[in-house]
């Protein structure tokens, strides 16, 4: 657990320190081409590390925001509350996260926040309403697996940085498509020009390699949050329960989009058609690994 934790940690200074090069190289090649001067570089460098301080202390107030929920109260949500408080002892946890709700039908929970003393769980109303206490008991154990191991700052941070290479790639591709930037200038050194190449291949190749990236992360913290569900409930059987329904529900959530997707317990995203029901393992682009395969991986804890 220790050893996942401190790796977690470096992998999340790795991908900052990634992050501000890529956003430099990105906004310097934009500066430069809009013939800014000597200022690029620092308008870049400005740019980069402002963004990723902001993504890195508002990432779970932006996620937050952007799923519309609500803080939990004993009043409305005290089943959760009494789940929350008794896990909070087996979890070894020394702060408690605070919880919220999201009104929507589709059962479905996440856990964000930079570290365990800022964290927090939010669930769906549908996953209040559809899953039994022991089911509930799996689920935000799985939820305090994250926080424990950090996997909710390295999830956030991929989450928002990821979100805002696709923006402003997007925004600067535009620029470009409708002719807002020349190019062709004598006066760029061999230097600028290498750092103009390697910006304006960044800028067309950052947002496929980031979300693979994001992907990938999503896909190999979900079964060590499983495991360590277990060693807090001594019961699988809830959590496999809650991950068969959960996978079986045909609700979409409608609050759900391709930045945090991966942050969930499951995909939030349906695939309601014969072949997607059909389709049982995951592949480069899954955001999480099959529920098949984790309910084995479950199954073989025993």
């Amino acid at each position: 657990m220790f050893e996942t934790t401190k790796r977690n940690k470096l992998k999340s200074g790795i991908i900052v320190a990634i992050f501000i090069l890529v956003i430099t190289l990105i906004v310097y090649y934009v500066c430069n081409a809009l013939e800014l001067g000597t200022f690029s570089i620092v308008i870049a460098l400005i740019f980069s590390i402002a963004s990723a301080w902001g993504s890195y202390y508002y990432s779970d107030k932006i996620v937050l925001s952007i799923n519309r929920a609500r803080p939990a109260t004993k009043e409305e949500d005290l089943k959760i509350v009494n789940i929350l408080d008794a896990l909070m002892v087996t979890s070894g946890l020394s702060t408690k996260p605070r919880l919220y709700v999201v009104e929507d039908n589709q059962p479905n929970a996440f856990a964000t926040g930079r570290n365990p003393e800022n964290a927090v769980i939010c669930v769906t109303t549908g996953l209040l309403e559809k899953l039994d206490y022991y089911e509930l008991e799996g689920v935000i154990a799985h939820e305090l697996s994250h926080i424990k191991n950090y996997d909710i700052l390295l999830s956030c941070v991929v989450s928002v940085m990821v979100g805002f290479v696709v923006m402003i790639s997007d925004m600067f591709s535009r620029i470009l498509f409708w002719g807002g930037i020349d190019n062709d200038r004598d006066s760029d050194s061999n230097g600028n020009i290498i750092l103009m190449i390697i910006g304006a291949v960044l800028l067309i190749l950052s947002p496929i390699f980031g979300t693979l990236m994001q992907l990938a992360l999503s896909r190999k913290r979900e079964f060590l949050a499983d495991s360590t569900a277990v060693e807090f409930t001594r019961n699988p059987d809830g959590l496999i329960s809650a991950l068969q329904k959960l996978d079986a529900d045909e609700n979409q959530l409608q609050t759900a989009n391709s930045a945090t997707a991966n942050m969930y317990i499951v995909n939030p995203f349906k695939d309601n058609t014969k072949e997607g029901k059909k389709k049982k393992s995951s592949n480069l682009w899954s955001t999480h690994p099959s529920i098949e395969d984790r309910i084995e991986a479950l199954r073989n804890i025993r």
